[in-house]
C-alpha cells in the first residue's frame, strides 16, 4: 500500500467521480476519514488498472473503507472486499473464487484413462513423454515451455493418442487471438505431417482452431452462451497461448469445461499476462494443488546451445537487478549476447543460424532528421521482400477468383509474416502509428508505378482489427491484406488468412489499424521470421523483462534491435509483479 501511495497514479475521472459517490453514499462524517477512504479507492483501482486483481494490505488499513468493505468470512456483499491481506474489488474476488472452485472440479474429476504405453514411441523426449502420461489420466493438464520445446509437436501427438483410443472423440483447439489461432494450426499441421498412418485421421485433418471467443460464443455484452448450464459439447478442449488469459476469460472457460472433458493449456509463463486484470497461467503453476498437473519443456529444439536468441532469452530469465536498472546489465548483454553496430540488411536464405543485431538510438534532444531517416529506412529493410511480393503480383494480372489465392498472393502474404517491427508504445516518433504511417509512405513510393492510396486504403496495406466485429465474423487481432477485388479491380477487399476469409474493405470498421508495427502486447501469439523490436527513451517506464523476453521470442532467425539505451537496460532487469489471491483460494 505505501508504494501505491507514493507513487503518482493516473487517474480517470471517473475514478474520482465513482469514488467521490461511494463515500458520500457511505456517509462519511469526518472529512480526514472521506479523504483517507478515497485514497484507498483511488490505489485499489489504480492496482486493477495495471493487471492486478487485489492490493496487499493490512486489515487496518482496509478499515478505512467502512462500511464500503466486507471480510470474506461473512456473507455481506459490498463494493470491496477484505481477505487473506488483500484487499479486492468485489468483481475480482469473485472472479478468483470461481474460478480456484472450477480449478478444483477439472483436476479432481475422473475422466477415460487412456494407456499411454501404448504409444510410447510417440515421444522421445523425457519431458514430452511425462506430458503424454499426466493427461492420459487427467482431467486438467498445463503443457508449459520457452519457444521451440515443442508444446504443439507434443500436443499433436497427445491429440493422435487420444483420439486413436477413445472413439468419436469431440475435440475443440483454441486460442486468445485469431493470429494465435491461425499459428496453432500452421504448428499443428506441421506436427501432423511426420505422424504415422495408423494415428493419422481424417478428423485430426479438419482440426480447425478458432479464438476463445467464438468457441465459447462470446456475445457483445461479454458473456459466453457455453457456460456451467450449457457446457461445451467436447470430449477435448485445448487452448495455446495461455498466458494471455486474463481473469474473466479464464474464469467464462473453465465453468464452460464439462465435467468429464479434458482441458489442456498450452503456454510459456515467461511472457507478458494478460492485458485484463489476472496472471492466470502463472498462478496455476504456481499452486502446490496443480504440481502434479504441470509439466514444463525444457529443450528448445528451435535455439541450438549456441543460438543467439536462445542465449538472449535465457540472459533475460537470468538478471535479478533491482527495479532501477544498472548500466551494467547492457555491458554483460554486450559482453555475452552482441555487440552494438550499424543495423544492415539480412539475407534470411543465407543465414545458416540464428542472429541479433543491436543498435542504440541517440539521445532524442540530439537526434538529427537525417538520423531519424536513417533508423526509419533500416527498419524498412526488413519490408523489401513484401515490397517485391507485391511487384510481382502486380505484373502477375492474374488475381483469384472465390476464396481461393493466387500463387501470388499467397507469395504476398508469406512475405508479409516473415518480418514485423514491435514497439512498446503506440504514440512518438517510434510509436506504433508514426511507424505505420512512416512504412506506408515508403511503400507507396516503392510501388509508385503500379498503384497510390485511394482514401485509406492501398493494395497491400496490412490491417489489424482492434476489436471484435460479430457482424463480420472478425476478431481483435485478426491481420488481413489488402488486395484488388476479384471481380471488380476498381475496388478493394482484403483477405484474413486466420480464418480464409475475404471481407470488403468498405464494409471494415474506420479504426481499423494499419499492421507494419504493432504494440508488443498485440504480438503475443503471433511468430515472425525476423522481428525488429523498437525500445525508444519514453518507453522506458512501460518496459519489462516480461515484454522484451515476449518480443524477441517473436522471432524465429532474427531478432533486430533498435533500442534506447537506458530503456533497454529496465528492459533486461525490470520483473513485473502482479498480485493476485488466485494461487492461495486453489490451495486453501
Amino acid at each position: 500500500m505505501n508504494n501505491l501511495e507514493k507513487q503518482e497514479m493516473q487517474l480517470e475521472p471517473w475514478v474520482i467521480q465513482w469514488s467521490d459517490y461511494l463515500t458520500n453514499a457511505a456517509d462519511f462524517t469526518n472529512a480526514d476519514d472521506k479523504i483517507a477512504a478515497q485514497n484507498l479507492i483511488h490505489a485499489v483501482l489504480f492496482a486493477a488498472s495495471q493487471g492486478n486483481s487485489c492490493l496487499e494490505l493490512t486489515a487496518l488499513h482496509a478499515k478505512r473503507l467502512r462500511s464500503l468493505l466486507s471480510f470474506a468470512d461473512k456473507s455481506q456483499i459490498s463494493p470491496f472486499v477484505f481477505c487473506n491481506n488483500r484487499l479486492y474489488l468485489y468483481r475480482y474476488y469473485a472472479l478468483e473464487r470461481r474460478l480456484a472452485q472450477q480449478v478444483h472440479r477439472l483436476s479432481q474429476q475422473s475422466v477415460v484413462v487412456v494407456d499411454s504405453a501404448a504409444y510410447d514411441g510417440l515421444l522421445k523426449d523425457p519431458h514430452q513423454k511425462q506430458a503424454l502420461e499426466w493427461v492420459a489420466s487427467s482431467g486438467l493438464s498445463l503443457i508449459t515451455g520457452g519457444p521451440g520445446t515443442g508444446k504443439t509437436y507434443t500436443l499433436a501427438r497427445i491429440i493422435a493418442a487420444l483420439n486413436h483410443s477413445v472413439a468419436h472423440l469431440r475435440i475443440a483447439m483454441a486460442a486468445p487471438t485469431g493470429k494465435a489461432a491461425q499459428r496453432m494450426q500452421e504448428a499443428l499441421k506441421n506436427a501432423f505431417a511426420d505422424l504415422e498412418p495408423r494415428l493419422m485421421t481424417p478428423e485430426l485433418q479438419l482440426l480447425q482452431p478458432v479464438t476463445l471467443h467464438r468457441l465459447l460464443k462470446i456475445g457483445q455484452k461479454g458473456r459466453a452462451q457455453f457456460n456451467q448450464a450449457q457446457p461445451l459439447p467436447y470430449d477435448v478442449v485445448v487452448v495455446d497461448e495461455a498466458s494471455m488469459l486474463d481473469l474473466n476469460l479464464a474464469t467464462q472457460l473453465f465453468e464452460a469445461i464439462a465435467t468429464g472433458t479434458r482441458l489442456i493449456l498450452l503456454g510459456d509463463a515467461n511472457q507478458l499476462s494478460s492485458v485484463d486484470v489476472g496472471t492466470v497461467l502463472s498462478d496455476l503453476q504456481r499452486s502446490q494443488l496443480l504440481e502434479s498437473h504441470v509439466v514444463e519443456l525444457k529443450y528448445s529444439r528451435r535455439f541450438s546451445g549456441d543460438a543467439q536468441i536462445g542465449r538472449m532469452a535465457q540472459f533475460i530469465q537470468q538478471q535479478k537487478q533491482p527495479q532501477n536498472a544498472s548500466h551494467d546489465v547492457v555491458i554483460a548483454f554486450e559482453q555475452q549476447i552482441v555487440q552494438p553496430s550499424e543495423l544492415r540488411p539480412i539475407q534470411i536464405s543465407m543465414l545458416e543460424k540464428d542472429l541479433i543485431q543491436l543498435q542504440y538510438i541517440e539521445d532524442t534532444a540530439k537526434v538529427t532528421s537525417a538520423k531519424t531517416h536513417e533508423h526509419l529506412q533500416s527498419l524498412w529493410y526488413g519490408f523489401q521482400g513484401y515490397a517485391v511480393a507485391l511487384e510481382q503480383y502486380f505484373q502477375s494480372e492474374t488475381y483469384a477468383e472465390n476464396t481461393d489465392l493466387s500463387p501470388e498472393q499467397e507469395a504476398v502474404l508469406k512475405a508479409f509474416d516473415d518480418y514485423r517491427i514491435l514497439t512498446a508504445m503506440r504514440y512518438g516518433t517510434f510509436g506504433v502509428t508514426q511507424l505505420n504511417h512512416d512504412m506506408q509512405a515508403k511503400l507507396l513510393e516503392h510501388l509508385v508505378a503500379y498503384t497510390q492510396a485511394s482514401g485509406d486504403w492501398y493494395v497491400g496495406r496490412p490491417v489489424m482489427m482492434t476489436e471484435n466485429n460479430y457482424q463480420l465474423g472478425l476478431s481483435n487481432g485478426d491481420v488481413g491484406i489488402c488486395f484488388k477485388h476479384r471481380q471488380d479491380p476498381t475496388q478493394f477487399e482484403v483477405y484474413f488468412p486466420s480464418l480464409a476469409k475475404w471481407v470488403l474493405a468498405t464494409r471494415l470498421p474506420k479504426h481499423i489499424q494499419t499492421a507494419f508495427a504493432m504494440t508488443i502486447h498485440k504480438s503475443q501469439g503471433s511468430e515472425f521470421t525476423h522481428t525488429a523490436v523498437v525500445l525508444e527513451p519514453a518507453a522506458e517506464q512501460l518496459l519489462s523483462q516480461e515484454l522484451l523476453y515476449t518480443a524477441i521470442t517473436r522471432a524465429k532467425k532474427v531478432v533486430t534491435l533498435l533500442v534506447d539505451q537506458t530503456a533497454f537496460a529496465r528492459a533486461l532487469s525490470h520483473q513485473t509483479t502482479r498480485h493476485s489471491g488466485l494461487a492461495d483460494f486453489i490451495d486453501t
